[in-house]
């Protein structure tokens, strides 16, 4: 297991093009839902605990070396919203486009060729995990973190809130997200099957909304 890829696939510089995606936050500031430090935890609380949960289990599953097809196939039924697959899969080609330059594979080149116009995020960073010696416990763990550091450095662009308020936030929710990372990896050691399915309704309703905005500032 390689740590160090690990922090290199988990760096925010990396070019997977995350940065261009708040998971929500800007139709949730729009909305008036995030509005300071404690809305932002409240936030991503229910984040981590529905769509991280689904997709740190979906990537630790890519990471187990389950088929990416069917883990591909298995994230779009958990994926209700058009807005929010298409997201995905432009964040997935990115990361995957990204990832066969740092650590080019049979595996890589293989995902490329079925899914061209892009497989989930967190299928490729499952598969790319594989292919870099990390193993599916840490790469849940990074799932799980992005889905709440995400919306968190979105909301200080948004809102011009304090940096340092929104890494604390990240920093209290640190447990819940360890503990995230341990049932989705609990889960994909079952098999695809046993995949958790948790939903957020709101998420996705917001996302069409957001989807349909003439300006905005970040993509989805």
């Amino acid at each position: 297991m390689s740590r160090a890829a690990l922090l290199v696939l988990a760096d925010g510089r990396f070019p997977a093009g995350g940065h261009a995606h708040s998971g929500g936050a800007e139709a949730a500031v729009r909305a008036g839902r995030i509005h300071d430090a404690p809305s932002l935890a409240a936030f991503c609380r229910g984040r981590l605990h529905t769509t991280g949960l689904t997709s740190a289990a979906i990537a630790a599953a890519a990471a187990l070396d389950h088929d990416p097809l069917a883990l591909d196939d298995a994230a779009d039924a958990r994926t209700p919203s058009p807005a929010l697959r298409a997201a995905a899969r432009k964040l997935g080609r990115q990361l995957l486009r990204a990832g066969r330059a740092t650590w080019p594979g049979p595996r890589l080149d293989a995902l490329a060729a079925a899914r061209p116009r892009g497989a989930h995020q967190p299928v490729v960073f499952g598969v790319l995990a594989l292919s870099a010696g990390i193993g599916p416990e840490d790469a849940a763990g990074a799932v799980a973190y992005e889905t709440v550091s995400g919306p968190a450095t979105a909301a200080v662009r948004l809102l011009g809130l304090d940096p340092f308020e929104a890494t604390a936030v990240l920093a209290r929710l640190a447990p819940e997200a360890d503990d995230v990372a341990a049932r989705a990896c609990a889960a994909a050691r079952r098999g695809i099957d046993a995949l958790p399915a948790a939903s957020a309704p709101l998420l996705d309703v917001t996302a069409q909304q957001h989807a349909t905005w003439p300006v905005r500032l970040f993509a989805s």
